[in-house]
């Protein structure tokens, strides 16, 4: 028997990313795209309602554009966000009554690329099967006659308000800002108005904002959480009590502390976690993270006589457990933070607004309330391939298990490959760093050849 073609996949490790205008980001492939969302939508929940936020790239003008055309011609009605966070996106769809979210964002990656986003009635990610219902329906022949049922299309830029009032409520009623200072770097991003609107509200005494002026190019541009030189830099200059910064779609935090030295995702999360049991309102003496949390972290936690439980890569990840288990706080060392009891998704704001709480309840300098252990060593390595993943290789696996066997108790070592580009990353943690080191260099060279 003839073996048909093999079956595209779009979805990558959260929604669909690329290269805007080429690949699964051309028009051809985004206009299709719409049409099965709307197709998929017409036979599941008819006259559906979809929200669409996006950030600042010039490309999400025709990508939202295309993804609406599809949309409508199968009587989807489709409200229109304009810039905003992707987790406003999230919390809207909820709030909304919508069948489904999208916000069209390639994150923290640079303009160039762009992507969608997706989340379902509950303003949570896309499971597994409804993707590959969509994935399937993208390869249906759209040349076919359907019946045409026209929807309709609603600007709501107002629709934020819910948002904003949502975070900055989060905030404990003895946290005060009043004699804080603050450097915000935006990333010339979809947090490029609401995150400074929300340090207006809390009443911070001094906000230094950077990275709000979007041109349509410069988003994440020696910018934002994966830039954080300039934010480090911007808070020794002016003197601040601490520095955040957002990525492209604020839904990632990272922040400094007054000597300007980076508090990761890994740290903020420590400090939450401790605050929050102390106050009683961490659910289960957990902390839900993914396989990239430092050893340091893991370490912090089970001293204090609390879990540290471990996720495969990606927040919805996270979520996932976080749902399932009744869990309430989790995140990535990366900076997105998961508090379900606020908002279905992770907010960079709303994890910046809990950090500083700690913050200012402490007392302390940040330095000092915000970096709590002292971070194993460890090293990240990406080794680009073409053809088939070189994790299928017998020798590959031999020489992973090798650096396992060497590692022992004293480290860690993680593998995968990349869900949005051909790499393999490679991470090795442990106490010697010299071994660390080790260990990823003849790994990269052996992967790579």
């Amino acid at each position: 028997m003839a073996q048909g073609k093999p079956k595209k996949t779009y979805f990558g490790t959260d929604g669909i990313r690329g290269r805007a205008g080429e690949g699964k980001l051309s028009k051809e492939t985004i206009a299709k795209l719409g049409l099965a969302i709307g197709r998929y939508l017409q036979r599941t929940r008819p006259g559906s309602r979809v929200v669409i936020g996006r950030d600042t790239r010039r490309s999400c003008l025709w990508i939202e554009d295309l993804l609406m055309t599809g949309l409508i011609s199968h009587g989807i009605h489709v409200k229109r966000l304009g810039v905003l966070p992707t987790a406003a996106t999230s919390y809207l769809t909820l709030a909304e009554g919508a069948s489904l979210g999208m916000m069209v964002t390639a994150s923290h990656n640079p303009a160039h690329d762009n992507g969608i986003k997706f989340f379902g009635p509950d303003g949570g990610k896309f499971g597994d099967a409804t993707q590959k219902e969509i994935e399937t329906l993208l390869e249906t022949d759209f040349d076919m006659p359907f019946e045409l049922v026209t929807g309709d299309i609603v600007d709501d830029i107002a629709a934020r308000k819910a948002y904003l009032d949502t975070v900055v409520s989060s905030v404990p009623a003895k946290a005060d800002f009043s004699n804080l200072s603050v450097v915000l770097d935006c990333a010339n991003g979809a947090g490029y108005e609401t995150a400074p609107a929300i340090m207006r509200r809390l009443g911070v005494k001094s906000v230094v904002v950077m990275g709000d002026q979007p041109d349509g190019h410069n988003i994440n541009k020696n910018c934002g959480s994966t830039h954080p030189d300039g934010l480090s830099e911007a808070v020794r200059v002016n003197k601040a009590d601490i520095g955040i910064a957002l990525d492209g779609d604020a839904d990632r935090l990272i922040m400094c502390d007054e000597n300007g030295d980076v508090i990761n995702g890994d740290q903020s999360m420590a400090a939450l976690t401790l605050s929050w049991r102390e106050d009683g309102i961490l659910a289960k003496p957990a902390l839900v993270a993914t396989v990239m949390s430092n050893l340091g972290l893991e370490r912090l936690m089970k001293a204090k006589g609390l879990d540290l439980i471990r996720t495969k890569v990606g927040d919805r990840h996270v979520a996932k457990v976080l749902k399932e288990k009744g869990y309430n706080l989790g995140g990535e060392q990366s900076g997105h933070m998961l508090m379900p009891d606020f908002l279905p998704t992770g907010d960079g704001m709303l994890a910046a607004i809990q950090v500083l709480s700690v913050l200012v309840r402490s007392g302390k300098p940040a330095s000092q309330a915000l970096q709590l252990f002292d971070p194993v060593p460890q090293l990240l390595v990406n080794v680009r391939y073409e053809g088939v993943s070189p994790l299928e290789r017998g020798d590959i696996k031999d020489a992973i298990k090798q650096a396992e066997e060497e590692f022992g108790d004293t480290g860690r070592l993680l593998i995968r490959a990349s869900g949005t580009e051909p790499v393999i990353r490679i991470m090795t943690e442990g106490d010697d760093p010299d071994q660390v080191k080790m260990i990823a260099d003849r790994l990269a060279a052996k992967i790579g050849s």
